[in-house]
């Protein structure tokens, strides 16, 4: 009943105003920072493809524990991708509490956004669109990695990125993440009064300039791994090798030494 009650008016049974909007203003805080910082982090590694193939399998297998399980376990992936997912659902349901509920809330919001000309307001609504159009986008890509956690490779993940025809999806899928994470990390840094300092002003100022730094800089960074992987894909393609697992360098080289030396003796 004190909930119902607290629901309805906004206070406690005791006359107190709910602490509740601020515990969950908390909750969306570090939800929302956990999984940006993920993201930078997540990119880094999907941009090992940039150095070489083989450095992506070895990467993949080491996110896979091969220095526990013998050659990798692609489990371990799959309930990280359900960890990130859970987080990443709480995150857009305490999220959907600030968008607006109806036309007539959007309205006044746009007209008050025009009326001001604040670019912090700007960004809000940004974020609000990348952060709906994620909803979609990243759940999708989200449910791949738990489900085809094992196809996880150059070769594997290039196929699904041009064979299947999966490219379209992460380029906007790409843009809705970079946005929308480098604009939360800022708005978090503002909100809470991080780095703020002796000037304020000038700290908010800074910190936007690093936040399209960021931005730019993951964005480069992102669409030149996309386009690798699709480069290999499209190979694979053009081979008819479409499906195939990569097999590192060291272990072609350590067949073919067999094989070699088994023929010398026969």
């Amino acid at each position: 009943m004190s909930d119902l009650i607290e629901g309805y008016l906004g206070k406690t049974t005791e006359g107190k105003k709910s602490r509740l909007p601020a515990k969950l203003d908390f909750i969306q805080s570090f939800t929302g920072g956990f999984l940006a910082l993920f993201m930078w982090a997540h990119m880094m590694l999907v941009a090992s493809i940039l150095v070489s193939n083989d450095f992506m399998y070895y990467v993949t297998k080491l996110l896979e524990g091969s220095f526990i399980f013998e050659g990798g376990n692609p489990l371990l992936v799959s309930i990280a991708a359900l960890v990130i997912f859970v987080i990443f659902i709480v995150h857009a349901a305490l999220g959907m509490r600030k968008l607006p509920g109806n036309f007539r809330q959007y309205q006044v919001m746009k007209a008050h956004s025009k009326s001001m000309g604040h670019d912090d307001t700007k960004l809000w609504f940004t974020q609000a669109f990348t952060g709906f159009a994620m909803f979609f986008l990243g759940s999708v890509h989200l449910y791949v990695i738990m489900t085809h956690s094992g196809d996880i490779g150059p070769y594997e993940s290039s196929d699904r990125v041009w064979s299947e025809y999966m490219w379209p999806l992460y380029i906007l899928l790409l843009l809705a993440v970079e946005f929308h994470g480098t604009i939360g990390l800022y708005r978090l840094c503002v909100k809470w009064g991080w780095f703020d300092g002796e000037n304020p002003k000038q700290t908010r100022k800074t910190l936007k300039k690093l936040k399209w730094a960021l931005t730019v800089f993951f964005l480069v960074l992102g669409f030149a791994s996309l386009a690798a992987y699709m480069k290999i894909g499209y190979e694979n393609a053009q081979k008819g090798t479409v499906g195939q697992k990569y097999t590192p360098t060291a272990q072609i080289m350590k067949y073919e030494l067999k094989t070699k030396t088994l023929g010398g003796i026969a």
